[in-house]
């Protein structure tokens, strides 16, 4: 009985602070804020290379690498530094087909693949560099984006109107309800993303030059941020 009696006086003596805790909770708003920045891209990035076949796996090798270093010749020229030009992918394989649909596969060679991404920062060589590159030996154009060279400026102005975003909605929700933004208790940024690039799929083709449109890329945040709230003036 006596200890019925204790837990009662605590429970009692608790209430009060529980209530109290409740109040502020229930106090408080939570929003989130979207920003975005939609900027001309000053970079391009190009995965293309060539891909030869023959019956013997050293000359296909041997043509896909003649054409290869062809491509990165022509990219120094061009100006493009060494750090812009990375091998993607480099591969060798068997090639087997089925002459009619009720054959067995037969070995047909092999097929040779040599992929390399570049970097171009002079967007107006765009064009002319994938018009010599396939006079070169490319005949793979896997795909072109573009990006921002530097998007840490960008990225910040998508952050502050992100933030804008999350207050004006702060703002409007708790007019409504009578009450008026207090402090700002957190602020977590819930997602950022670098330029979204634009993925353009291009077959090979002896047009001189290549025409190419960049377009727009965007920069976007989002903030989730916690308000107090307070009586209205």
């Amino acid at each position: 009985m006596r200890n019925r009696f204790l837990i009662a006086m605590i429970v009692a003596l608790l209430l009060p602070f529980a209530a109290q805790a409740g109040d502020e909770e229930s106090r408080r708003i939570s929003v989130s804020g979207q920003g975005s920045v939609d900027l001309a891209p000053d970079m391009a990035v190009i995965d293309l290379g060539v891909t030869h076949r023959d019956l013997q796996a050293a000359a296909a090798l041997r043509k896909t690498s003649r054409a290869a270093a062809a491509m990165l010749e022509r990219l120094s020229e061009l100006g493009v530094e060494a750090r812009d030009v990375q091998t993607s992918s480099l591969s060798l394989r068997a090639v087997w087909e089925k002459p009619r649909d009720d054959a067995r596969r037969v070995h047909a060679g092999f097929e040779a693949s040599n992929m390399i991404t570049v970097r171009l920062r002079d967007l107006d060589i765009v064009g002319e560099a994938l018009d010599l590159l396939v006079a070169d030996g490319a005949n793979q154009l896997n795909n072109i984006r573009f990006a921002l060279e530097d998007p840490q400026d960008a990225m910040d102005e998508a952050r502050r109107r992100a933030v804008a975003d999350a207050v004006r909605r702060a703002e409007i929700q708790a007019r409504a309800a009578g009450v008026s933004v207090g402090d700002v208790l957190s602020i977590d940024e819930s997602g950022a993303r670098v330029p979204q690039f634009r993925d353009t799929r291009m077959e090979m083709a002896q047009a001189a030059p290549v025409p190419v449109a960049g377009g727009e890329v965007g920069v976007s945040a989002s903030v989730s941020m916690v308000f107090e709230l307070v009586e209205a003036e």
